[in-house]
């Protein structure tokens, strides 16, 4: 695991506290802080001194994208299992290939969609498996953002870089989660955009979904909406869902409160969801208070799957899926 921005908040937290795992080494090319915050960590210069430690058996792969497959093949061929970044690769076909190398080694490949755990999207997925909302019509899931200025990130920004842009930046965890919910769609289209000055790559991006019953699925987010929208919206027969992004967990991370402490992951007071039902042709208006949200439920997963042989619950057809997605060309 390397320890930039994701390995920090995202990946060391959770293998620090989850006592399934033992958090032994990080990778650090220039500046060594990981052991600073975690006394007795190794820190390694390379991949290379990484994969050649004996002891350690989970990669976490959270490099750039267009490395994702490289270091996660390097991986497996030194006899490790993966857990690999959104996305998993910059194509289907390179999925397939680790996927693939996976079972033919007998070690897992696992990839980490952990908005699967933001309480939003738990609330959202508690509602419409409850059946209040009678036949879905349709569902609108959108991430909005505002930054003008082009990031200093390159594999984000340049148009040389496979994998660049927002569709694979965020639009990863919104394909996720529909696929997670619905399954794969019949037919989808996409429309992208680039409205910042000097963009080389994609800062807007919607997709439509269709699915089965003539239920409607919009995928949207941009980099340039001053006014965020519900992030969730599911409308049926019965009644609708309206939701806004208010998972605490990313924030929490960042101030330093570990997963194992009180309150971790529960959303702030009056982050509610709508929920309006139609009974006896009256509207009844619901305030819903959302689940805790658990990303180290997705730790605990990775444990289940490596030790106890059991499915890890983001599936290798779901990714498969999701690339297809993200690599499809507009028409």
């Amino acid at each position: 695991m390397s320890y930039g921005m994701s390995g920090r908040i995202f990946h060391a937290p959770f293998l620090a506290t989850n006592p399934g795992f033992i958090f032994k080494a990080v990778a650090e090319r220039n500046t060594k802080t990981a052991a600073l915050k975690y006394p007795g960590l190794k820190s390694y210069n390379s991949i290379d001194e990484l994969l050649a430690d004996d002891e350690i058996e989970l990669i976490i792969v959270n490099t750039p994208n267009y490395t994702h497959y490289d270091f996660a093949l390097r991986s497996l061929h030194a006899g490790k299992h993966v857990l690999i970044e959104k996305p998993a690769a910059v194509t289907s076909a390179e999925a397939k290939a680790l996927f693939t190398l996976g079972h033919q080694l007998n070690l897992k490949v696992m990839i980490y969609q952990n908005r699967r755990y933001n309480s939003d999207f738990l609330s959202v997925k508690n509602v419409i498996e409850s059946g209040r909302l009678g036949k879905l019509i349709e569902i609108h899931f959108r991430i909005d953002r505002y930054r003008m200025a082009i990031g200093a990130k390159a594999f984000k920004e340049s148009k040389e870089v496979p994998g660049n842009g927002l569709m694979y930046d965020l639009g990863s965890h919104l394909i996720d989660g529909v696929i997670s919910l619905l399954g794969k769609p019949l037919s989808y289209t996409k429309t992208t955009a680039a409205h910042r000055p000097d963009s080389e790559v994609d800062d807007y991006f919607h997709l439509h979904l269709r699915y089965p019953e003539q239920l409607n699925v919009y995928l949207t987010s941009g980099l340039l909406i001053a006014e965020p929208e519900h992030g969730f919206v599911v409308h049926g027969t019965a009644g609708s869902y309206l939701k806004m992004r208010t998972d605490i967990q990313e924030l929490q991370l960042m101030d330093d409160i570990l997963p194992d402490a009180d309150g971790f992951g529960v959303e702030a007071a009056g982050s509610v969801g709508k929920l309006v039902v139609i009974n006896d042709l009256q509207k009844v208006v619901e305030e819903v208070v959302a689940p805790t949200g658990a990303y180290n439920d997705l730790f605990n997963a990775v444990h289940d799957t490596i030790r106890n042989d059991s499915a890890f619950p983001v599936s290798e057809e779901q990714i498969i899926w999701q690339l297809e997605m993200l690599e499809f060309k507009e028409q």
